[in-house]
């Protein structure tokens, strides 16, 4: 049976109308922007606050523990006495270098002023000032043992570990103290990559903190070079706006921005 030619031009300009619809409704989807991230995402980022500096210092020479002034939690300035190793074995090996430094130098000495006489030959100058030479060297080995046996705090912060005890032998690259600097406290955040498209370095947020249920006013420090392409996120690092006193290094908490970019 054949269809009315009617029926066959009604039915492809109403396929036309239908396809002509669902490209513009389409088209408008893809032009209309949308939020680079939800509020749901932007209330719940977890961060940590973090020191700014951190280390774990090392032994340089072998050597008993002498001195350990301050203990786990102790408050220190710049370039305080942490640890100290009995060093006599040390200072004696440094006055035994400094004495044969001194003999060797003098010999040099000397064959400089014979030679002005004709009376030493070029040989034996060289000699004595490779011989001199040596021997300051070996006053540099030994006044670096020296030093080895303080260990000085390379900022100030807080003892966070002892993780030797007085009385202990140690040996070169053995762990001594673990350190912070908490005089400026970070907030290590991890927001999702379609945050970049209005985050920037100043953007204000929000931080509460767990342990205090406080919340504190930050703001957007830095943010990373790159974005983790498995997890879509990129990381983020904050600023109190101003230093809380009962806030530690390592207490988490929830990150949130005030409004939605549009």
């Amino acid at each position: 049976m054949t269809c009315p030619r009617w029926l066959l031009i009604g039915g492809s300009i109403l396929g036309l109308w239908l396809l002509t619809s669902m490209l513009l409704a389409t088209a408008g989807t893809k032009s209309d922007p949308k939020p680079a991230s939800s509020a749901a995402e932007l209330s719940t980022i977890r961060g940590v606050v973090k020191a700014t500096a951190q280390a774990t210092l090392a032994s340089q020479v072998q050597g008993r523990i002498s001195q350990l002034p301050f203990k786990e939690g102790q408050r220190f300035k710049k370039g305080a006495l942490l640890v100290a190793l009995d060093c006599s074995k040390y200072e004696a090996e440094l006055a035994s270098a400094q004495a044969e430094y001194r003999g060797r130098r003098k010999t040099y000495e000397n064959n400089l002023r014979l030679a002005k006489h004709d009376s030493v030959g070029t040989l034996e100058i060289d000699v004595s000032q490779a011989e001199a030479e040596k021997a300051f060297a070996a006053v540099s080995a030994a006044q670096v043992n020296v030093k080895g046996c303080t260990v000085r705090a390379p900022f100030p912060g807080r003892v966070v570990k002892t993780i030797v005890n007085e009385h202990e032998n140690v040996f070169p690259n053995d762990q001594l103290i673990s350190l912070l600097d908490d005089s400026l406290l970070e907030i290590a955040l991890i927001l999702p990559s379609k945050s970049l498209a209005w985050l920037k370095v100043g953007t204000p947020f929000e931080y509460a903190v767990d342990e205090t249920g406080l919340r504190y006013p930050a703001v957007v420090q830095d943010i990373g070079a790159n974005v983790d392409p498995a997890s879509q996120t990129v990381k983020v690092k904050g600023l109190f706006r101003t230093q809380p006193d009962n806030v530690l290094a390592g207490m988490s908490g929830t990150a949130s921005f005030a409004e939605l970019p549009h």
